[in-house]
């Protein structure tokens, strides 16, 4: 189908890689080659250079670039408004979401909408922020909702949520009488972090940067989960910087303190989801829904 080929072209332009749009595609390489010297056939010119293993545009290829970026949009409003027209939200979405929105944030959030449209199907994946958006980008799940900003241009990204930073330490810890700790206060005790690609890690890593003058967390532990992170504070093995979201049970219960930071520290959280891709109305629906959802909480 011609809808196709003009999506093949466009997604090679944005890479200009055929190895990678071949992947994001599900295609061959050979596949994806084929496909765009058709389109040159057919426009009896080139629309890229291929030299010393380098992709460009050619001024064509630039200018069908422009008009099939506008081609793309129309065919998805186009899907969208005829899938409003007809028929019930139903089908499958596969969803991907960072660890504390995956944890603390979803369960609510999915019960609610499988209560207004019980004939969609979800299948959720949870991992760090970084996995998650390689995960969208590759068109292995059609949403993804993480924490912190996301810098793709490939894809789109929406901030839907706020969310409050605080830290965390065990009842008796030196800090837990204070109303708010800085970097400096911090940095003289044991830290607990999150894993390498998580979202709060470079979320607090940005911080540090920016607010302490040189100074470097006391890193003793990597963990790779909220309820892990808790389990050591409250253990004893240090303080930590934790979404305020996670730790309801544990202020309730006086297991732990939280303290704010001064400055606060607060970060998005972020909806993102691929530019151009033909989405089904119940993926739509979820979109729309998480958005009105997050904007109230």
């Amino acid at each position: 189908m011609a809808d196709r080929r003009l999506k093949i072209f466009h997604t090679v332009a944005r890479l200009l890689n055929f190895t990678k749009a071949a992947e994001e595609l599900h295609m061959t390489q050979p596949a994806v080659t084929f496909q765009i010297r058709q389109l040159e056939d057919q426009f009896n010119t080139r629309l890229f250079d291929r030299t010393h293993n380098k992709v460009t545009l050619t001024d064509v290829g630039r200018e069908v670039f422009v008009y099939a970026d506008r081609i793309l949009k129309l065919y998805e409003d186009m899907t969208r408004s005829v899938t409003d027209m007809t028929g019930e939200v139903s089908g499958g979405i596969s969803l991907g979401a960072s660890t504390t929105v995956a944890e603390y944030m979803l369960p609510l959030l999915i019960g609610k909408f499988k209560a207004k449209f019980p004939e969609v199907k979800i299948s959720l994946q949870e991992s760090n922020t970084e996995h998650i958006v390689a995960m969208v980008e590759s068109n292995e799940i059609d949403i993804g909702i993480v924490e912190g900003s996301v810098a793709n241009k490939n894809l789109v990204v929406d901030q839907c949520h706020t969310d409050e930073l605080v830290v965390i330490m065990p009842n008796d810890h030196p800090l837990a009488a204070r109303r708010s700790v800085s970097v400096k206060d911090i940095v003289e005790h044991p830290f607990i972090s999150r894993e390498s690609g998580s979202g709060t890690q470079e979320t607090i890593r940005r911080y540090v940067e920016h607010h302490g003058d040189h100074d470097i967390l006391n890193v003793v532990f990597e963990l790779s989960s909220p309820e892990a992170i808790k389990g050591a504070v409250e253990a004893g093995m240090g303080l930590s910087i934790v979404s305020r979201a996670t730790i309801d049970k544990e202020l309730r219960l006086n297991t732990l303190t939280a303290v704010e930071l001064s400055p606060k520290l607060e970060r998005p959280f972020s909806i993102v989801r691929q530019r151009y891709k033909f989405k089904s109305r119940a993926a739509d629906e979820l979109l729309k829904f998480t958005l009105d959802y997050a904007s109230r909480l």
